[in-house]
């Protein structure tokens, strides 16, 4: 067995994820690339630009992880999405509270950090509240709440959740060729769909479908191909260096990661909190966001207008720190990252966020037309 330096290794998966976090933070910020926006838009407007944008970076992220898969650089398996144990309630209550807060904070977890880096301080404080909050539901009081509850409604499937380990067999496939016919097949299709209109073929669509679809596959590369290690020489066991859990392949997510973030920042001096790709995920968004919002000019402070905008945007960070973990991911996390993975469990999360998305856009409308 080649000898192998995990410690420079480590250092190797950390830069690189790094870099893929800022690049994703300076095209997100350069081409709004935000989902509820985009779910904003079609509701308040008719507009599909951002929907257009943002199904293009799902096609890209499916194809890219799909086409890793059929190469055996990675396993659907060895993620956090597709376990046997398809948990569809929790999918569900959580998705529909992400989707909510979201609205109410202006943003998801990844918009959240790109308005960091062009100066929100409302943003802000939905950082502390909602990594709190996700900290609590991971280990916490509302962790004791989560696993007695809704963990407790699951489906316990013969095979992984993903749709290549579950069609294979009828297919007559092996699951390497079943996730890259099915992953073409989906992702292909998110990517016609996305271009069939103008609107999607306009510089920003493309720059943010593409670039930020390019980045959170790029992850999953650095994570499951860079980062992964056969046999560890001091464990002897598979290890995916850099990942929070070293036996799972990392993906792209933004409320656990934020948590960790900031248990790294509290307890600093403490030996055992080390950077991961998750940590470093979080602190590139910002810096990427932040170095294009100084570049172009467009960085402002911008704080509370007042007592409702100060509640609606906490409330949003509770709703979407104790929703995101239940759900196991945010849009990014399941929207992106999960989704890629053809994991049902995603599927289920990312149609309840949109749901609750759609829910607390149309509440706020319903206020303001009351108060008029």
């Amino acid at each position: 067995m080649q000898d192998i330096d995990i410690n420079a290794l480590n250092t190797q998966v950390l830069w690189a994820a790094f870099a893929l976090a800022t690049l994703f933070g300076v095209i997100a910020q350069r081409s709004h690339f935000c989902t509820m926006g985009a779910v904003s838009d079609i509701v308040n407007m008719g507009d599909w630009s951002r929907m257009r944008m943002w199904a293009m970076a799902a096609g890209v992220v499916m194809l890219g992880f799909n086409g890793m898969v059929a190469l055996g650089w990675v396993e659907a398996s060895k993620t956090a999405y597709a376990a046997p144990r398809l948990l569809w309630l929790s999918s569900i209550v959580g998705g529909l509270m992400f989707g909510f807060g979201m609205v109410l904070a202006s943003g998801c977890g990844s918009k959240t950090l790109v308005r960091i880096g062009a100066g929100n301080l409302k943003s802000v404080a939905v950082f502390f509240v909602m990594g709190v909050a996700a900290f609590a539901t991971m280990k916490g009081i509302t962790a004791v709440l989560r696993v007695e509850t809704l963990e407790k409604v699951a489906v316990n499937l013969a095979t992984g959740q993903d749709l290549p380990s579950l069609l294979a067999a009828p297919l007559g496939l092996a699951k390497t060729q079943a996730a890259a016919w099915l992953g073409g097949l989906i992702g292909g299709g998110l990517l016609v769909w996305a271009v069939w209109k103008p609107e999607g073929r306009s510089l920003d669509a493309l720059l943010g479908g593409l670039g930020c679809g390019l980045a959170v596959a790029g992850i999953w590369w650095v994570s499951g191909k860079l980062g992964h290690v056969a046999e560890d020489p001091n464990t002897l066991q598979e290890v995916f260096v850099g990942s929070v859990n070293r036996e799972r392949i990392e993906g792209m997510s933004f409320v656990a990661p934020i948590a960790y973030s900031l248990d790294w920042l509290m307890f600093f001096s403490d030996k055992s909190k080390v950077l991961t790709i998750a940590i470093v995920n979080t602190l590139g968004v910002i810096v990427g966001a932040g170095a294009w919002a100084l570049v172009s000019k467009s960085f402002r402070w911008e704080g509370f207008r007042g007592v409702e905008d100060t509640a609606n945007h906490l409330v949003g960070a509770i709703f979407m720190g104790v929703g995101g973990v239940v759900a196991l991911g945010c849009t990014v996390g399941q929207g992106l990252s999960g989704l890629s993975t053809l994991s049902v469990g995603s599927f289920i999360a990312l149609a309840s966020i949109m749901g609750g998305a759609v829910l607390a856009l149309r509440f706020q409308i319903w206020r303001v037309e009351r108060s008029a």
